[in-house]
């Protein structure tokens, strides 16, 4: 119960799904949790729930597409200690389903801002106190779309192979200062914004798996627990699918 004892995490897009599963999982283990979304009422939510069952957690509203939003953010969670732990960048934005003939440039723009350069905007913030301390974990959160075809998500799936080759790059050049970077392509996961069970699209989901089943958040939060620990102190650069056999099948 202490795999991130007293070290300070910054989970964007925490408030719903994914994130949210991630957010309760670190403060489970011990961690300071500082929950970012531009939902503030679901985020003030989740912190308000992780604080009740005795963890650690604030909400901060934030923009991660704003550089300075990510600026604040980072300044203020870094203010007590001075430190930057772990960075879990999760927020994305899917828009509607397109393929390259019907996305509109809105849809292009905002998936780039929010989910590459969001994850930009957080990192660049963060790195210099994880320099500093010689230390520190970022994890990505990316897609099974950025592996494997998936149909009418072009901005998307554009979008999530670029955050691969992000991911690849920062671990390469920060390695040296003790500093991980690594990405976890989730599979089909039941969220909000997930295929209703029993739809024709839940099926095919579930077809597509090896394990026969859609996987729920915490499958991946307990993932990204482990890359954001000390047991993963040697994995860096890693892309880890986390879906039930998709992209192996």
């Amino acid at each position: 119960m202490d795999r991130l004892k007293g070290k300070i995490a910054i989970v964007t897009g925490g408030a719903n799904g994914i994130g949210r599963a991630i957010s309760e999982v670190f403060a489970e283990e011990g961690g300071r949790l500082v929950i970012v979304d531009i939902e503030s009422e679901t985020g003030e939510s989740a912190a308000e729930e992780i604080r009740r069952k005795g963890g650690c957690a604030e909400f901060m509203m934030a923009d991660v597409a704003r550089v300075e939003d990510a600026v604040h953010v980072v300044e203020k969670a870094a203010e007590q200690t001075g430190r930057i732990d772990v960075l879990c960048n999760n927020a994305a934005y899917l828009g509607a389903f397109h393929s390259v003939l019907e996305a509109p440039d809105a849809e292009w723009e905002r998936s780039i801002a929010v989910a590459l350069l969001g994850a930009r905007n957080f990192t660049r913030a963060a790195l210099p106190y994880m320099i500093s301390a010689k230390a520190g974990s970022i994890v990505n959160i990316v897609s099974i779309q950025a592996l494997a075809a998936c149909p009418t998500s072009v901005a998307y799936t554009t979008v999530k192979a670029g955050l691969l080759g992000f991911t690849a790059s920062v671990a390469h050049d920060y390695g040296p200062h003790n500093i991980r970077v690594n990405a976890i392509c989730p599979g089909p996961i039941q969220t909000r914004i997930s295929p209703q069970p029993g739809s024709d699209a839940y099926r095919w989901q579930c077809e597509k798996t090896m394990l026969g089943r859609v996987g729920d958040p915490r499958e991946v939060a307990l993932t990204a627990l482990f890359l954001a620990s000390d047991e993963a102190s040697y994995i860096t650069g890693a892309v880890l699918p986390v879906d039930g056999g998709w992209t192996a099948k």
